[in-house]
């Protein structure tokens, strides 16, 4: 990469675009869960799918994911238990609050995430990271096309239920 700077400004703005500023591609993924309830998050298109509320978790756990890769952070270290996919509503949780919390856990995440992004600098970003044949710059840009797949499957969904 010549310009590993500009290149760091451009995954930035890619970033931004996928998760939660205007882009052109369509709604973002915080745009995909605007003005949704816990009630609609909740609800399955048919058994044994996932539901808008399981999405939106899922994709804070891969922003954790990435973030931690990036960061050298510990295995384990993501608020809730388990890994990729998280029962939602859980028992007894299926209020707004609840819902409201989840989607706090998804904006706290993605800012982590894009102040480590905004950290790396041009020899880091096409470092490879720890354990992986990618480089870190290969994993921004996969987790920017997290968000945006999960962001059209919200809005299908939404269509569905």
């Amino acid at each position: 990469m010549k310009d590993a700077k500009g290149n760091l400004h451009v995954l930035l703005s890619a970033l931004d675009q996928a998760y939660d500023r205007h882009s052109w591609h369509g709604t973002n993924l915080k745009g995909s869960l605007r003005g949704v309830s816990a009630a609609r998050a909740s609800r399955r298109p048919a058994p044994g799918r996932h539901n808008i509320w399981e999405l939106a978790i899922h994709t804070a756990y891969w922003k954790y994911a990435v973030w931690r890769r990036l960061t050298g952070a510990r295995r384990g270290s993501f608020p809730l238990v388990g890994s990729n996919w998280f029962e939602r509503p859980a028992a007894g949780q299926s209020d707004q609050a609840a819902w409201r919390q989840d989607l706090k856990l998804l904006d706290d995440t993605h800012r982590q995430l894009r102040a480590a992004v905004a950290a790396l600098t041009p020899r880091t970003l096409v470092r490879r990271a720890p354990g992986s044949t990618f480089t870190n710059a290969d994993l921004v840009c996969g987790i920017i096309a997290h968000d945006v797949y999960p962001a059209g499957q919200i809005q299908l969904l939404k269509k569905l239920t």
